[in-house]
């Protein structure tokens, strides 16, 4: 800190940024070099399972292909988390303001949420069309929904005692009291559940392909080659898959230290100290 009494940032920060990214990094390149070591020991057929480096390669021969499958995809993922998240953020509001709801909704969501979704994706398919990507939008939602609402009603209702008193004896309204303390009470439970839904929409919307989906889809690239057991192929589209669940995860984190830089979690030593 310095002598004005403004936080500074040190090198211990950085170093230790450094160190929390370098160390998943580093597992995933090893267990990389494993893998392809492995399966040249081997001899195992591609169509068993390829080498790392012939992934890569096909990722790099049919990249227009990927790049194609890849983004037809995202724009479901995108609606589904759109439309989940928000119908979760509203309903998870609306079960913290009144008990009555809350205790004849959230079993029913708890419950609906325990079917595999693998029984919902034909169903949706047959109710909004095979080819169209609003019903793997709406399956991604139904995967995200739930997880956003509970954790909503959850975050609104885990509020100091002491803070709402404080705010009564301010005569503060429900809206002042919803805006200065049961909002930012309830956002960890929002970014941690934002976060879940970020893989929930991914795998949603790729399991919806599965079962109908025109041609161009990830779903169906993956579903196709691994038909013809051309694998790699399939693993390619698999990484870019995996690539579309870690960015959109990336840029939830990054939101989350933008909206609530003061949560005690992005505090660190150094930053705190004298």
């Amino acid at each position: 800190m310095t002598a004005s009494g403004a936080p500074t940032r040190t090198s211990g920060g950085i170093a230790a940024t450094i160190k929390t990214w370098a160390l998943p990094i580093g597992i995933f390149l090893g267990a990389l070099v494993v893998w392809d070591i492995v399966v040249r020991i081997l001899a195992l057929p591609q169509f068993i399972l390829p080498a790392p480096s012939a992934i890569a390669d096909a990722w790099i021969t049919n990249l227009p292909e990927l790049w194609a499958s890849t983004t037809y995809t995202l724009v479901e993922i995108l609606l589904g988390l759109v439309i989940g998240c928000t119908g979760g953020l509203v309903f998870g509001a609306i079960a913290a303001r009144w008990s009555v709801l809350r205790e004849s909704i959230l079993p029913f969501a708890i419950a609906v949420n325990s079917i595999p979704i693998i029984a919902f994706a034909p169903l949706v398919n047959n109710w909004f069309g095979l080819d169209s990507q609003i019903s793997k939008a709406v399956v991604a939602a139904i995967l995200c929904f739930f997880p956003v609402m509970i954790n909503t009603a959850r975050g609104l209702l885990h509020v100091e005692p002491a803070a709402l008193e404080l705010m009564r004896s301010l005569a503060a309204t429900e809206s002042q009291t919803f805006r200065a303390v049961r909002w930012p009470s309830a956002l960890p439970f929002i970014f941690t559940a934002l976060k879940v839904a970020t893989t929930l929409a991914t795998i949603g919307a790729i399991i919806g392909e599965y079962f109908g989906a025109p041609s161009i889809s990830l779903g169906q690239y993956i579903v196709r080659y691994a038909a013809y057991l051309n694998l790699e192929r399939s693993w390619a589209a698999i990484s870019f898959a995996s690539a579309i669940g870690i960015t959109l995860y990336i840029l939830v984190v990054v939101a989350e230290r933008l909206v609530m830089p003061w949560h005690a979690s992005f505090r660190t030593g150094p930053d705190d100290e004298t």
